[in-house]
C-alpha cells in the first residue's frame, strides 16, 4: 500500500517545489525577497468589478448553487466580446462554456477527449498543464518547437508522420507562457489547414490576448475560416482584468470538443460562485479602459526591466506581449542550467525567477521574469544581480561586466 498511485507517477517532479522552500527560508532570516517568478498579477482589480461582486452578494438568491456552464448572461458577455474584438460569432449556448480559469478548462478538456496512449503535440517550453493535463488523462505527450517561426510546419508534418498511433490534438499557446512568443493570423491559417486536412483538434490558450505591446493585438485561431470545425480557444480574465483568485475564464469553439468539456464539468463543479460570475460579466460589458490602463502599466514595466537588467550586465530579449520576459542565464552561469541558478539568485541577491525547466526541457537555459513588482522594486532587483554578475562566475571568479 506504499506504492505511489499511477497517476501521481506519471507525472515528473514539479520544478518550483525546489524553489519555493528556498525563498520561504530566506524569508524567515529576515531576506527581502523580490519575488519575480510566479505569474501573479499584483494590481487590484477595477473597482466597478469589485463594487458590482459586493452589491451582487449581499442578494441571498446568489448564494445557491450556480451553473457548471456559466451563467447565461456571462457566456453571451463572453460571444460579445469575440465578436468586437475578433470579428468571431459564438453561440453562447453552444460554443462557450465559462472555466475556474484556464488552467482547469484545460484539464478537464484532456480528460474529456484523451483516451489511454493518445497522442498530444505540445510546445516545448510551455505552460506545464499544457502537457500535464493530457499525462493525467492517460496521454502521450510529443514535443512541438514553441517558436511559430518557418520551421514549425515541418516540425509538424514530421510529428504527424511519425507518431503512432497519429496525434488527437495540437496544442497552441501565443502570445505563449514562458516564451513570450506571438503568432499572426497567416501562421493560424496554414496550421488550420493542416490539422483539418489531418483530423487533429486544435486547442489554443490565448490567456494573455490583451497583455500585448505592439500596435497589432495578437489574433484568435477561431479568426481562420474553417477553424471552428477543428478549434477549442481558452481564454482567462485573471490577466486582462487583474483578477487571478476570482477564478474566471472561458473555452470556445467548436460544438463537439465544448459540450465534451461541459459534460465533465457538470459531474465535477457547480461554476464559480454566482456574484463572481456577475462581476465577470460586469467586466466583459464594461469600458475597456481599465483593460488599457493594465496593458500601459505591463508595458512600462517590461521597459523597466529590460533597461535596468542590461545596465546590471543582463541582456534580455524584450518580449511583444504576456507579462514575462524570458532570459538566456547569463554566459558564466550557463553550465549551471535553470534550476541550480534560479537558486543560485535566492541566496545571492534575494531575486525570485521561474527556473525554465519548469516549462519543458528545452527551457533549461533560460529562466522567466514576471512582471509583477513596482519600478522601484524591479530596479531593486537589478541592482541586486548586478552585484553577482559584476563579481563572480559560476565557479566564484571574477568577471568585470559593461554596465
Amino acid at each position: 500500500m506504499s506504492e505511489e498511485f499511477h497517476r501521481i507517477r506519471r507525472l515528473p517532479p514539479y520544478v518550483f517545489e525546489h524553489i519555493n522552500p528556498i525563498k520561504a527560508k530566506a524569508r524567515a532570516e529576515g531576506v527581502d525577497i523580490i519575488d519575480l517568478g510566479m505569474g501573479n498579477p499584483d494590481l487590484p482589480t477595477p473597482e466597478h468589478i469589485v463594487k458590482k461582486l459586493q452589491d451582487t452578494v449581499l442578494d441571498s438568491r446568489t448564494h445557491r448553487y450556480s451553473s457548471s456552464k456559466g451563467i447565461p448572461g456571462l457566456r453571451k458577455a463572453q460571444a460579445s466580446y469575440y465578436g468586437r474584438r475578433f470579428g468571431v460569432k459564438l453561440n453562447p449556448d453552444t460554443q462557450i462554456v465559462a472555466t475556474l480559469g484556464s488552467k482547469e478548462g484545460f484539464a478537464n478538456m484532456a480528460q474529456a477527449i484523451t483516451a489511454p496512449g493518445d497522442v498530444v503535440l505540445v510546445p516545448n517550453p510551455t505552460y506545464p498543464i499544457h502537457s500535464f493535463g493530457f499525462i493525467m488523462s492517460g496521454g502521450v505527450v510529443r514535443s512541438m518547437p514553441a517558436d511559430p517561426n518557418e520551421d514549425f510546419m515541418r516540425s509538424l508534418d514530421r510529428a504527424v508522420r511519425h507518431s503512432i498511433p497519429k496525434p488527437i490534438a495540437l496544442v497552441l499557446n501565443y502570445p505563449a507562457n514562458p516564451t513570450a512568443y506571438t503568432a499572426t493570423l497567416d501562421f493560424y491559417t496554414e496550421v488550420v489547414k493542416y490539422c483539418r486536412e489531418n483530423d487533429i483538434f486544435i486547442l489554443s490558450d490565448l490567456a494573455y490576448s490583451e497583455i500585448y505591446f505592439d500596435d497589432v493585438p495578437p489574433p484568435s485561431v477561431l479568426q481562420v475560416p474553417g477553424a471552428m470545425d477543428i478549434a477549442v480557444e481558452f481564454t482567462s480574465m485573471s490577466k486582462t482584468y487583474s483578477m487571478p483568485g476570482w477564478r474566471v475564464g472561458f473555452a470556445v469553439g467548436n460544438e463537439r470538443l465544448i459540450a465534451a468539456l461541459a459534460r465533465v464539468k457538470s459531474y465535477l463543479d457547480y461554476g464559480a460562485f454566482t456574484p463572481i460570475q456577475v462581476a465577470a460579466t460586469a467586466a466583459l460589458n464594461g469600458s475597456d479602459d481599465v483593460v488599457e490602463e493594465i496593458r500601459k502599466i505591463y508595458k512600462f514595466r517590461r521597459d523597466v526591466m529590460i533597461e535596468s537588467f542590461a545596465r546590471s550586465g543582463w541582456i534580455i530579449p524584450v518580449p511583444k506581449a504576456t507579462m514575462f520576459a524570458w532570459a538566456p542565464i547569463p554566459p558564466q552561469f550557463a553550465h549551471l542550467g535553470s534550476l541550480e541558478f534560479a537558486k543560485l539568485l535566492i541566496r545571492e541577491t534575494g531575486v525570485g525567477v521561474a527556473p525554465g525547466v519548469g516549462f519543458g526541457e528545452y527551457g533549461d537555459q533560460y529562466i522567466r521574469l514576471a512582471f509583477v513588482e513596482n519600478e522601484q522594486r524591479i530596479r531593486q532587483a537589478a541592482r541586486n544581480v548586478k552585484k553577482l554578475l559584476g563579481s563572480k562566475t559560476g565557479s566564484g571568479n571574477v568577471v568585470p561586466l559593461a554596465g
